[in-house]
């Protein structure tokens, strides 16, 4: 317990030392915390602190040590240090980093030095201070320590420049482009482009409990960069700039990631860039974090303590694995942090180029991919829909774009977006504005009706076209889908069916809940490209007609009696519409059927031999005819 000093009960001889050892210990305070300080008085120094907590004094030598710490500190220390980067207020201005990186290093060197010698001289007084007591208290050198780390962080920040986070940011930033450029043509040497491969095929999590590769194992050069971080890191964390630091080189690796997703993905659609970049996430950003934690002295061994100096970054593993080294959790959050940024990254990307996307389509299936993932990992559809829409506003729905261009960026759209989607929730969303432009202009129903029925889908220019109609192609997907959901069927007991209930969620906000099904589950839902045609047109009685007058003109146009296409389409359309109403179709197509077969009887009687003597008539092998039911055709007009 501290002596309380009462200087009305002391003698003249007491009051004459306190001023003594007050005096000398201020002058050798002096003298230890001067420019070049002198270690030589530490005796003295022990032997007036001694004399001075002997009279209940011990709390003022303990404030104005710490008052005298800080002057010297803001002298010596930090006027020095910011004075340091004044020249670089504007950090635009000044092309050569190396300059500004060797400051940094030189200056916070200095200021660590300067630090460390105060702490020595803290260190004295902390020795004078229990020595007096007799007995070994470590909260008093804890409770001196933390309150001249709290001076040292106050006189710093209180002088902080605007520009020092700049400076901080823009030396990380080409240390770690530096660093990343180094570990790719390391990875390219060694070949690891396989093992890679096979991490990419676990989730993140369990992948980050295999990060094993040391990158001190690297080249010399590579471990003496990141060397040269971590003493930056540390010494940034000594004087209180922690928080400062780590946001520094996290907005480094942050920049770094997204111009990696750029270089990865660019305009290139048809090749498939997510596990490339979920690679570089792992032989980069992470390796280098996880070094410098291990430079740090942060990276935990269950066999020994953990360093008393903490990070955001540290934390305890758990004890699963006696012995052996792990990442801690606070890099598998990195990592989790670094992934939800790539995705969302290469979302923007994709979302923004969706239109060209989708034109290229189905060659721009791996895009598609990558953004059907980012998607279900970031949530984000609705973003995904109003860009979208936005963009089919301004480059689709215009007076200068075809309908038939219109209709075959429409079907797909829906095609691509169905591989997102399979609900076909957002498609709503999508498809009512180009439906709602449709419906205004007087040749839609005349270009679906040829999509439908025409061998090269209605869109003559399309390229590698092997005479498959839209109707074809759609038909050929409905039974893919019912093939996939036939055998999800049969496969589905009873377990199956209670963990799908369990699985059960509601539409989005952003259903329509009359477009959906009457369980309200979005898995039920099921994408019907033909049936969001029709519903352009309004009803299927008017596609029928139309396509009863297209029928009529083509049949009567053609030069012979080859149909095998027209009756190939017709039995498409009777799956989907129903034999009833295209009945009067069907008659069309018996008429020309019965006419081929009066005309072949005809030509065969005219080219049996002539009997003498009888006169010649009209050639009737010329003659061709048609005999329609006139009752079941559309009104033709006679030329």
């Amino acid at each position: 317990m501290d002596v309380v000093c009462n200087l009305g009960a002391l003698d003249d001889n007491s009051i004459q030392a306190i001023l003594n050892s007050w005096e000398g210990f201020t002058t050798c305070t002096e003298s230890l915390l001067a420019g070049n300080g002198d270690l030589s008085v530490s005796s003295e120094f022990v032997s007036n602190v001694h004399t001075l907590c002997k009279h209940g004094l011990d709390s003022l030598v303990r404030e104005h040590f710490l008052v005298s710490l800080e002057d010297a500190f803001e002298k010596n220390g930090a006027s020095k240090f910011w004075l340091r980067f004044e020249s670089y207020r504007q950090m635009h201005s000044h092309a050569d980093d190396n300059e500004v990186e060797d400051t940094l290093r030189e200056a916070l060197e200095e200021i660590s030095l300067e630090k460390r010698y105060q702490e020595k001289c803290l260190l004295i007084l902390v020795h004078g201070l229990q020595s007096y007591k007799d007995y070994d208290d470590d909260s008093e050198r804890i409770h001196l320590v933390n309150n001249y780390q709290l001076n040292v962080s106050s006189v710093l920040m209180a002088s902080l420049p605007r520009h020092f986070p700049e400076i901080l940011q823009c030396c990380f930033k080409k240390w770690l482009e530096e660093l990343s450029t180094l570990l790719t043509e390391e990875m390219d040497a060694d070949d690891m482009e396989e093992e890679m491969d096979v991490d990419h095929q676990s989730n993140p999590v369990e992948r980050a409990g295999e990060m094993d590769i040391d990158i001190t194992n690297k080249s010399e050069k590579t471990h003496k960069l990141v060397r040269n971080i971590g003493k930056v890191v540390r010494d940034l964390r000594g004087l209180g700039f922690t928080s400062m630091a780590e946001d520094a080189y996290a907005s480094a690796i942050f920049s770094l990631l997204k111009s990696k997703v750029h270089d990865f993905a660019g305009d290139e659609f048809r090749i498939s860039v997510l596990q490339s970049v979920k690679g570089w996430i792992q032989a980069v950003p992470l390796q280098f974090l996880r070094a410098l934690l291990a430079f740090l002295g942060e990276s935990v061994r269950y066999s020994s303590p953990s360093s008393s100096l903490k990070s955001p970054l540290a934390s305890h593993p758990s004890s699963c694995y006696p012995g052996i080294e792990t990442p801690s959790e606070g890099l598998v959050r990195w990592q989790l942090r670094l992934e939800y940024f790539a995705y969302e990254t290469l979302q923007d990307l994709r979302i923004a180029k969706l239109f060209e996307i989708i034109v290229d389509y189905p060659e721009s299936s791996p895009a598609i991919e990558d953004l059907k993932q980012c998607l279900e990992y970031t949530g984000q559809h609705s973003k995904l829909v109003d860009s979208f829409v936005s963009a089919l506003r301004y480059r689709l729905l215009t007076a200068g774009a075809s309908t038939n261009d219109i209709l075959h960026q429409y079907v797909s759209t829906i095609k691509a977006l169905r591989t997102m989607d399979p609900a076909g929730i957002f498609l709503e969303s999508v498809g009512e504005p180009i439906s709602d432009y449709l419906r205004g202009r007087k040749d839609t129903i005349k270009c679906i009706v040829t999509m439908l029925t025409d061998g090269s889908g209605g869109n003559s220019n399309a390229p590698g076209s092997s005479g498959e109609s839209l109707l074809e192609e759609l038909n050929r997907d409905e039974e893919e889908q019912e093939d996939a959901g036939a055998d999800e069927e049969i496969n589905t007991d009873d377990r199956q069916a209670w963990i799908n209930t369990q699985r059960w969620e509601p539409d989005p906000v952003e259903a329509d809940p009359s477009k959906g099904s009457n369980s309200g589950s979005n898995s039920r839902r099921k994408v019907d490209i033909l049936g969001m045609i029709v519903s352009i047109i309004g009803s299927k009685d008017q596609l029928v007609n139309e396509y009863r007058v297209m029928l009529a003109e083509k049949l009567l146009n053609k030069s012979g009696y080859d149909i095998e296409a027209e009756i190939r389409t017709l039995e498409l359309l009777k799956l989907h519409f129903g034999e009833g109403s295209l009945q009067k179709c069907e008659i069309m197509l018996n008429d020309l059927i019965d006419s081929k077969r009066t005309n072949s009887n005809i030509k065969a009687t005219v080219n049996q031999p002539s009997q003498p003597n009888e006169e010649a008539t009209v050639p009737l092998d010329v003659i061709d005819a048609t005999i329609i039911s006139s009752n079941f055709w559309p009104p033709i007009q006679v030329i």
